[in-house]
């Protein structure tokens, strides 16, 4: 395995994402948190088989890019209720793909984006992400990427792959990942090196030339969820 650097900066799967049971009241909890369509409640799916992003972990990724989301066109896989993308238009955001396998997921989304005002900007498709990068490749490409797949899946370092050999990051874009993490305890008694083992094996999936594909700009651990926000280093001159 390659050693990283010091770090610097959703139901596609066979198996379910895990339920966050505070991440749903009715259906109805999620909201977005600024911008032009501020404090818009959204849905999200029912039952056990989402992973809604926590608003911590929301909050936490944009204030990663803050001031990077302007004007941006973004790309949100495993796209869930779709808060990510839509959180992103509100913020000035010009345009933004979701993609999820899930009809009902897609359904859930559009109807998200016009209760946000937001749906004039956006483009749904229920399809399976691989399917749907392999269509686009050479066709689009996308200033900010989310991806936050069922944890466990392997999904993230499958969509790096796609998304690189498809040409579909533009210069100076940046990859937002969401991965499983160990516990706040188990860090506490973890090396540098053992952190860095996690970060990688997440994100690249013990993939070399993959990873040499990157630059890791920082990682962060919420809880069991890390996020990670890479840029690709083909597009850094």
């Amino acid at each position: 395995m390659r050693k990283l650097g010091k770090t610097r900066r959703k139901t596609d799967c066979p198996k379910g994402r895990i339920t966050f049971a505070a991440a749903r009241q009715n259906g109805d909890s999620m909201r977005i948190i600024t911008g032009k369509a501020r404090n818009i409640p959204l849905k999200t799916l029912e039952g056990d088989d989402t992973r809604p992003t926590s608003e911590r972990v929301k909050e936490a990724v944009f204030s990663m890019l803050q001031f990077e989301i302007e004007g941006r066109r973004v790309l949100d896989l495993f796209a869930g209720s779709g808060q990510l993308g839509l959180e992103a238009l509100s913020r000035g955001a010009s345009h933004a793909t979701f993609i999820d396998n899930s009809r009902a997921a897609s359904d859930i989304i559009t109807g998200n984006a016009k209760k946000a005002g937001l749906f004039e900007l956006c483009r749904v498709s229920a399809s399976d992400y691989a399917s749907a990068l392999r269509g686009n490749a050479g066709r689009e490409s996308y200033d900010i990427v989310f991806i936050d797949p069922p944890y466990d899946s392997m999904l993230v370092p499958n969509a790096l792959r796609l998304l690189v050999s498809g040409k579909m990051l533009a210069p100076h874009s940046v990859v937002v990942c969401e991965s499983r993490c160990a516990s706040a305890p188990k860090r506490k008694k973890r090396s540098e090196e053992s952190e860095q083992a996690e970060i990688y094996s997440g994100v690249f999936g013990e993939d070399d030339s993959l990873a040499s594909a990157f630059d890791i700009r920082k990682s962060s651990a919420y809880g069991i969820t890390r996020i990670t926000l890479l840029e690709p280093k083909m597009q850094n001159g």
